[in-house]
Order: structure tokens, then sequence, then C-alpha cells
């Protein structure tokens, strides 16, 4: 894998990121929804092989996206990456409704931290 420093934070981040927007969906029940087993195992080969940033998102799959991201990162593989986020603004109408979506980011996410926290969908 090759890196690269990341601006002027301090780190090198790998050029191959891990978007995990387009991981497998199955269909169970009439209902659409991530292949959690799948997501894990491609997260996880990728981080096996250098990959060091990975990037999700409140909305992504049904809202379930960081669910999944967090599951793979258990293990010990937290440890091993940087994670991109996005606070999911249309969902936003208050200073309050930002803390309560962060907190819920954190917790399926499995993390006390979230390296790179972005605005998805600023259109107001």
């Amino acid at each position: 894998m090759q890196y690269v420093p990341f601006g002027k934070l301090g780190f090198e981040v790998s050029r191959l990121g891990f978007g995990a927007m387009r991981i497998p969906m199955i269909e169970e029940n009439g209902e659409r929804h991530p292949d959690v087993q799948r997501g894990v195992e491609l997260i996880r080969h990728a981080i096996d092989q250098g990959v060091n940033y990975v990037d999700t998102a409140y909305v992504y799959s049904g809202k379930q996206n960081e669910d999944m991201v967090g599951e793979a990162l258990k293990g010990g593989y937290r440890e091993k990456v940087k994670i991109a986020t996005k606070l999911a603004c249309p969902y936003i109408e208050s200073r309050a409704d930002m803390d309560k979506m962060l907190d819920e980011q954190l917790k399926k996410l499995g993390t006390d931290h979230i390296d790179f926290y972005l605005l998805h969908a600023l259109n107001k």
C-alpha cells in the first residue's frame, strides 16, 4: 500500500481508502439492508491490506451503514484506521439535534471519537 501525508495533520493516509457506501445489500422479508457479514469481511480485508481510512455516513444503506462499519472495526481494527462520517444536515433543526445525531453515530460506530466529521447534504 502506498501512503501520503494527509495535509499537515501529522499522519500518512493510504492512497486507497474504503468508501462503505456501496456495501452489498441483501433482501429479507421484503426489506433491503446491508449484508453485514460480507461488509465486515470487505472492510477488514481492506484494512489487512493497509487501508487506513474508512468513510461512512448516517444515511448510507438505509441508516444502517455505520452499525456495519462499527461491527467491522471491533477486535482491534478501530485502532488501525481513521474514520470519516457525516452529519446528515437534512435531519438537523437545532443544536440539540446535532448532539443527538453525533451521540447516535458514536454508539453505532463503537468508538469514542470520529476522526473526520463532514457535513452531508448541506443545502439549507
